[in-house]
């Protein structure tokens, strides 16, 4: 569950966020390494549940016998399996590669087509997958959102809510389409190494718009309100007592 924190920044206030955010992170961009769209989207498949790192270590014997749609569509399940089996679910994503292949060489001669509603068509492509793609190797602009920017964009306050569809609208709402890949880019930068689970807030460049930060250094004044005790207003026996305790 991602922390909501307060109201949402305005798109002037967002856009100088995303360029501050790519100050921190310069030159940022997927971790995965690819020489094409093909490769980019079989490597954007196996990340699911792993990471890029480990993704890296599978891909280059993986491209090597399996350089197109038309070599991978044509691979055998089992062989495919072994080759990538350390990347985790590697049965589901065998299956999924393949299909994925197959309709390639079928309905888009080999080729990875470049709009969002013909690559979510594709067997074990879905929309973050499909972003990554547009954005890093076709040049479309997408904003993929995983776990990270979900993180980032509700903890500063640039997006709300936990479901990657709306926080996505949201962002492409506020941001120019030229911005939507770097603010996926840097955000997933940041969340990996400053803005994780437990935030490194006093190495983050945003600090100073960050609503989180914001409800963090507000807590301790809060804690203290609220451990004064209550004042009890007198009752009329009260009243009495006091009295005659004077004289």
């Amino acid at each position: 569950m991602v922390e909501r924190t307060g109201p949402l920044k305005s798109p002037e206030v967002t856009r100088r966020i995303i360029d501050t955010l790519a100050e921190q992170h310069p030159n940022a961009d997927t971790e995965l390494h690819y020489r094409n769209a093909f490769e980019l989207l079989v490597a954007t498949i196996l990340s699911a549940q792993s990471t890029d790192a480990r993704v890296n270590m599978v891909t280059p014997a993986l491209f090597a016998k399996y350089p197109n749609a038309k070599a991978m569509a044509a691979a055998r399940q089992a062989s495919l399996e072994k080759q990538i089996k350390s990347t985790g679910f590697f049965r589901q994503k065998s299956k999924a590669l393949i299909g994925m292949a197959k309709a390639l060489v079928a309905e888009h001669g080999g080729e990875v087509p470049p709009d969002m509603e013909r690559l979510t068509a594709l067997p074990g492509v879905g929309r973050k997958t499909a972003n990554v793609v547009l954005g890093h190797a076709l040049g479309v602009p997408g904003l993929p959102v995983d776990r990270h920017v979900l993180r980032v964009s509700n903890r500063i306050g640039i997006a709300d809510g936990d479901d990657p569809v709306k926080v996505e609208a949201q962002l492409c709402e506020t941001l120019p389409g030229d911005m939507w890949t770097l603010a996926s880019d840097v955000q997933i930068l940041h969340g990996r190494r400053i803005c994780r689970p437990k935030p490194l807030c006093d190495q983050c460049l945003v600090i100073n718009d960050c609503n989180y930060y914001r409800s963090l250094t507000a807590a301790p004044e809060r804690a203290v309100k609220a451990a004064r005790p209550a004042r009890r207003s007198r009752s009329a026996d009260d009243t009495r007592r006091l009295r005659t305790s004077r004289h």
